[in-house]
This record gives C-alpha cells, sequence and structure tokens, in this order.
C-alpha cells in the first residue's frame, strides 16, 4: 500500500500544478483562486511530505542526527540545486526580461525578500522563486527541530508554528495598506508548511484524524468557495484584509484532508483517477514544470510572430503552447539531466546500513512536495509583466 500512497501523492501534485498552470496561462486576468488551491496544496504536501520522512529516519534502531542532518541537506541538494542554477544561469546568460540584476538574491534563495524589501514584483520572469527561497528557509531550520527535539513536543510545536503564522496576518489592519511583505516574509507561509508537519506527526500516534476536522472540512471548503464566487469585492482595506485572511484560513482543513486520504491511498474510481499514468508522469516532473513556465512563456511570447495562436494574452493558445512546451523541456530535464543525479542520493543514506529499521534512501521520493522529493511548493507569485506577456496577475492575491 506504500507504493500506491505514494503514487497517488504524484497524481495530486500533478492535480496542483495543473492549477498554476491553468492559472497563469488560461485564466481570465492571468488570477484565479484555483491557482491559489494549488498553492496551498504545495505547501501543505511539502510539510507532510518532509517531516514523515524525517520522523522515519528519527525512528530507526540506530539513528543518529549528525548524519541525518547531512545527508537531509545532501540530497536536497541534489535534488533541488542543479535545475534551479540551470535556470538561473540561463537568465544570466541572456538577461531575460532585465532579470540579471536580482540574480545575487535569487541566488542566496531570498527572492521573497527581494520582492517584500521592493514592494514590487520585477523582474516578473523570476518572482515565483518566492516560494522556494520560503521552503529553502523553513527546511533550514526544521529537520532541526524535527530530529532534535522531544518527540512529545512536535505536535506541539507544529501548533504552535501554525498559530503564530495566522498571528503575523493581524499585524496589516494596523498598517492601513497592505504590502508584499505580507504575502512574501517567510511567516507568511508557514501555517501551510506547519499543517502538513502536524499531519505527519498526528499520524505517529493516531489512524484516524480528529472528529472535528474529519467532520468539519466540508464547512471549510464550502465557506471558502462562497466566499470567492458570491462575496463582493471590498470596499476598504480592513475588508480586504480580512478577506484575505479567510481565504488563508479556510482552505487549511480540506487540503489537510486531501493529503491525508491521498498519503493513505485511495481505493476504487478516486485511486485509479489518481493513479493513471499521464497523471503521475506530470507529477514526476512537476518540478521542472514550476522552474521552467516562465521562462516558456516569455519565449513563447517573443515567438509570437511566428505561432499561429494567440500566446501574448491569457487563453487557450496561450495554455496550449506554453503548456506544451514547457511539459516538453521538464521531461526532458527529467529524464537527462535531474534523474541521473538524483540518483547520486543513495549515497547518503539517512541511516547507515545495517541500522535495524534501515531508511532506504529513495532517490524518487519524499524530500519534499515535489515530484517524488523535490520542494515545489509553488505560491503563484508570477506577474505576466504587462511588458512581456499580457496582463498576468497572482495566483494567491485574494
Amino acid at each position: 500500500m506504500g507504493n500506491s500512497r505514494d503514487t497517488q501523492l504524484d497524481g495530486l501534485r500533478a492535480i496542483a500544478v495543473t492549477l498554476v498552470l491553468y492559472s497563469h496561462f488560461f485564466a481570465a486576468g492571468g488570477s484565479s483562486f484555483w491557482g491559489h488551491i494549488g498553492v496551498r496544496l504545495f505547501f501543505v504536501l511539502s510539510g507532510f511530505l518532509i517531516t514523515r520522512l524525517l520522523l522515519e529516519a528519527r525512528s530507526a534502531a540506530e539513528f543518529e542526527a549528525a548524519p541525518a542532518l547531512r545527508s537531509f541537506y545532501i540530497r536536497r541538494a541534489l535534488r533541488i540545486f542543479p535545475p534551479y542554477f540551470a535556470v538561473l544561469g540561463v537568465v544570466w546568460m541572456v538577461d531575460l526580461e532585465h532579470s540579471r540584476g536580482s540574480l545575487i538574491w535569487h541566488a542566496l534563495y531570498l527572492s521573497n525578500f527581494w520582492y517584500a524589501l521592493r514592494n514590487d514584483w520585477s523582474p516578473w520572469l523570476l518572482c515565483h522563486f518566492w516560494s522556494l527561497s520560503i521552503e529553502e528557509q523553513f527546511y533550514i531550520a526544521w529537520p532541526l527541530v524535527v530530529l532534535l527535539a522531544p518527540r512529545r513536543r512536535l505536535e506541539a510545536i507544529c501548533i504552535g508554528v501554525i498559530v503564530l503564522s495566522l498571528s503575523y496576518r493581524f499585524y496589516w489592519p494596523i498598517t492601513g495598506t497592505p504590502a508584499l511583505a505580507r504575502d512574501l516574509l517567510p511567516p507568511a507561509s508557514m501555517d501551510a508548511l506547519a499543517s502538513g508537519a502536524w499531519l505527519a506527526v498526528y499520524r505517529t500516534r493516531a489512524t484516524v484524524l480528529p472528529q472535528w476536522l474529519r467532520l468539519g472540512w466540508p464547512a471549510l471548503a464550502v465557506a471558502f468557495f462562497a466566499l470567492q464566487w458570491f462575496a463582493p469585492a471590498p470596499p476598504d482595506t480592513v475588508q480586504e484584509w480580512g478577506r484575505w485572511l479567510l481565504s488563508q484560513i479556510l482552505p487549511l482543513g480540506p487540503l489537510v484532508m486531501i493529503v491525508a486520504s491521498c498519503s493513505r491511498g485511495h481505493r476504487g474510481y478516486r485511486g485509479w483517477l489518481l493513479e493513471l499514468p499521464p497523471l503521475t508522469a506530470l507529477g514526476r516532473v512537476s518540478y521542472g514544470v514550476y522552474l521552467y513556465h516562465p521562462i516558456l512563456l516569455s519565449l513563447a511570447v517573443k515567438s509570437q510572430p511566428w505561432i499561429p495562436v494567440n500566446v501574448s494574452e491569457q487563453g487557450a493558445g496561450r495554455f496550449l503552447v506554453a503548456g506544451t512546451a514547457t511539459l516538453i523541456l521538464a521531461s526532458l530535464s527529467w529524464l537527462v539531466f535531474e534523474k541521473p543525479l538524483n540518483s547520486f542520493k543513495r549515497y547518503f543514506p539517512y541511516v547507515a546500513p545495517g541500522a535495524g529499521t534501515r531508511i532506504r534512501a529513495r532517490a524518487d521520493t519524499t524530500d519534499a512536495g515535489w515530484p517524488r522529493g523535490a520542494a515545489g511548493a509553488y505560491p503563484g507569485g508570477l506577474l505576466d509583466g504587462r511588458e512581456a506577456a499580457g496582463d498576468l496577475q497572482r495566483t494567491d492575491r485574494s
């Protein structure tokens, strides 16, 4: 059953990244709450998978913290860094969309601070990197917590991080006008990451989720969709903040339930759908899809004179052309570049060979919320720079 549930999580990643592509390539105005849902789903997935992995390592009979931490960071570097810095290298060489001036911030995984300090989404081509920055910042500290803190305290720590993250939002009504820092500084996304982490920790002591969550998540989902579909535009900044806060909180319960059910493995038609080969294949390359799709969008728009369909505006033409090009490049990147490098992770097991309950170094599973181990939470921070590709907006604007 373990293999089935990991396969279904690949299917879940595919759904999440499809929501992001729809929002960036197809949705009117380049903004959609479906992209927002995909963003939050990736964060919950990341928090759950990385915490589950670390807890499995910690449960080994001969677990040692220092070797496990070293293996964690090396394995993450093997999975995340090569395609990430390849993108930065290409952008630097051609100065695509005038992005060269900010590359040092992106190279240091400080993209979120770059945009927050400037309060501006320029350069738009790399603004989706702020999510990777937040995850890397989270994962610098989180393995230390999971591997070193008392086991009995981990659940309380997760809940504390969620509460602190939500409390962070209460700062914004005082300021009067929301700024990008509201979305981009690390506390803004810790609730979703910690919610996934809480699920992994809770699973170590109970097989059934709390009754309030099992029975209450449909009401939370209905309230979220009602807010998106029927609530009028807020007339002032304080009410806008309240709407934004609700849009962040309400999906957490439903998303945790979705990840929980898929991690156990659905049976019947839902399991069959989640394990469809095209869906799981997309899930495996979703990190590359995330990394490359803004670049392919920029190149497609520049090539508009030679493309028979309209890719300069949101719509079916852009979704078909830019989406297909993104999938091709991500698939080639995975097969030729990422997968061979990923295989080296077998040399860095979390627990030394011979441990009583050895945790095998699985090359393509469970390192984070991206394709079988990639950290790919996509926050939808991309602007389709009006100067470059029309009027794409942020997917998590609500």
